[in-house]
């Protein structure tokens, strides 16, 4: 009997010390994943840890799969037998890991799950990275967490992975990690750990690599741009930090806020996130306040916004600062007179492309425009501003707003034919009239000026400008390039499986956008840096996406990308074989960190 149980304590606890600290393993050696204790001074922790088998060595491996924490901060979240729960995690991963691999034993004929292609198109951003050269300020960072993993490695990965392919965290890790040319050999609850450290440390970080860009590349601080923008979320239930407030896309999931702030060529230098429940009114006069006072920007802010923020005390609050401002009007919202001089065709320049296809037409004028509001204590305020305006025309534009016109229309149709009540019309209600006093029986007709005013206006814009001097084309570059680097941070639905972002912590929300915002950030510093801005910010995310390789043995590799003009260039700037059509692992590393 005691020979039985001396081996159950064998196979089942082994206990040893690795310099000076306990550490018990439970679960047996053989096995796929075990739980591992680690006592160190008076507090214990657990971990899940994986084997497998390391061909370097030809035999069994250890390495961290999910790192629990405190025993005695997981017994005070209401787990009060830490490690009973988690061995049922383990023996869930044990038999799952089991299933696996009687599936593989009959599906060994089949294809592989990953492609043998290989993201390269992220190396000059990560050249970029490694020339920042702020690895040591992360570890430094990360020193007091007993992590088993290196928080910088998984960033890094992630921000590349975000430029070469954009999805959730979880295919991220699944589908796209597993097709770089170097990825972190961690777990993904790894990942989302290293994530919510990241925004939990969000400020500090930012501040760090603003300093290190400004070392490196150099900053132009001699006006600086600034944005807010929100994003919602598809969850149950608000918290502190995801809050009910007023989206721009009309939804009513909670949401958070993003203040951005750039320099004069539109490099990201400051971030802050707010709870999405505070209007952006307010919000967009402190938080660049602060963003300057904590990035040291002593010169002019231009504020760029939307319609949302287009507001005369935000005007006024810009001109009193000694900021401009560059803002959005809604033209169907403008007096008769000022919409007629929008519309009319006279005056227009066209601006095309290389093959003389119309990007946009413009027109402008400068006068003198008096704004005034009153405030929370009742006092009133008038200024007179000088004040530009250009009004544009973009056909794709017109394109997209007479797609949805007509799509809301037919949904009003199909409404009135099936006698639908008023509250089901949705948005689609602005383009119907309904009579009576009962919205159940009340008689629907389409509104046909409301349709007839919506299509006349469709594709164009009114900007208005403090800065009266700039060029009509360098207006409205600055105010859509705004709008191009929102959307790597807002990350359009139709096309991306990140929006709505599903993450449900405050902090992995926010580690989440210190990635997008460092992918924003390497990529401008690419563009106007090394680049000097001859190149347009899609021919670069074109090449970042498409260019790859595939392995033909341990060293080397095919170039599987396709020769463009814009390749055959970057190889001449950059110094790169990126022509070649053999490429050696040797080459790529230095590509890498060159």
């Amino acid at each position: 009997m005691g020979f039985f149980y001396l081996k159950f304590l064998l196979l089942f606890f082994i206990l040893c010390y690795n310099n000076g600290v306990m550490v018990l393993y439970i679960g047996g050696a053989r096995m796929a994943y075990f739980l591992k204790v680690t006592r160190q001074q008076s507090r214990t922790y657990l971990s899940i840890y994986e084997s497998f088998y390391s061909p370097e060595t030809k035999g069994t491996k250890h390495r961290s799969y999910r790192s629990l924490g405190n025993i005695q901060k997981l017994i005070n979240s209401g787990i009060d037998d830490p490690i009973s729960f988690f061995q049922k995690e383990v023996d869930r991963l044990n038999a799952q890991r089991k299933a696996e691999n009687a599936n593989k034993k009959i599906n060994n004929r089949l294809i592989g799950e990953v492609s043998p292609e290989k993201f390269l198109g992220y190396f000059p951003l990560a050249s970029i990275m490694n020339n920042l050269d702020v690895k040591e300020y992360f570890d430094y960072l990360q020193s007091n967490r007993h992590f088993h993993f290196n928080v910088y490695d998984i960033f890094t990965s992630l921000v590349y992975a975000r430029l070469v392919a954009p999805l959730s965290k979880h295919r991220t890790f699944h589908d796209v990690l597993p097709s770089m040319f170097s990825q972190p050999q961690d777990s993904y609850y790894q990942l989302l750990d290293a994530v919510e450290f990241l925004g939990e440390e969000y400020q500090k970080l930012v501040e760090i690599l603003t300093v290190a860009t400004d070392e490196n590349y150099g900053i132009d601080t001699s006006h600086s741009y600034f944005d807010c923008t929100n994003f919602y979320f598809e969850i149950d239930r608000e918290n502190s930090f995801q809050r009910k407030g007023p989206s721009k896309e009309n939804r009513k999931d909670p949401i958070v806020g993003l203040g951005l702030l750039l320099d004069a060529n539109m490099i990201p230098v400051g971030m802050e996130m707010y709870p999405g429940n505070e209007s952006e009114q307010p919000v967009f006069r402190n938080i660049i306040s602060s963003l300057k006072k904590r990035n040291n920007i002593k010169g002019r802010t231009i504020r760029v916004a939307d319609k949302g923020l287009n507001s005369a005390r935000n005007i006024i609050d810009s001109i009193n600062c000694r900021d401009g401002y560059i803002f959005s009007k809604s033209v169907k919202k403008l007096p008769e007179v000022e919409r007629k001089w929008v519309l009319l065709d006279n005056d227009y320049k066209e601006v095309k492309d290389k093959d003389g296809n119309l990007l946009y037409k413009h027109k402008s004028c400068i006068e003198e425009y008096t704004y005034s509001y009153t405030d929370d204590d009742g006092r009133e305020f008038i200024k007179s501003v000088r004040e530009k305006r250009v009004a544009t025309f973009n056909p794709k534009l017109h394109k997209k707003k007479v797609f949805e016109i007509n799509k809301m229309v037919e949904k009003a149709r199909k409404m009135r034919a099936s006698q639908a009540k008023k509250e089901e019309y949705g948005e689609s209600a602005k383009y119907v009239t309904f009579k009576g006093k009962d919205g159940s029986k009340a008689e629907v007709a389409l509104n046909e000026d409301a349709i007839e005013k919506d299509m006349a206006v469709a594709g164009y814009n009114l900007i208005v400008t403090s800065e009266y001097n700039m060029d009509d084309h360098k207006i409205y570059e600055t105010y859509h390039n705004l709008w191009r680097i929102e959307e790597s941070f807002r990350v359009m639905k139709s096309e991306l499986d990140a929006r709505p972002v599903y993450l449900q912590k405050e902090n992995s929300i926010k580690g989440h956008f210190l990635i997008c915002y460092v992918a924003v950030l390497l990529l401008r510093i690419f563009q106007f840096k090394v680049l000097d801005n001859k190149y347009s910010t899609s021919e670069i995310c074109e090449f970042i996406k498409s260019f790859r390789i595939v392995e033909i043995n341990n060293n080397r590799y095919i170039n599987i990308t396709r020769s463009t003009p814009f390749i055959r260039d970057l190889a001449g700037i950059l110094n790169q074989p990126i022509t070649n059509y053999y490429l050696t692992s040797k080459q790529i590393k230095m590509m890498l960190t060159r």
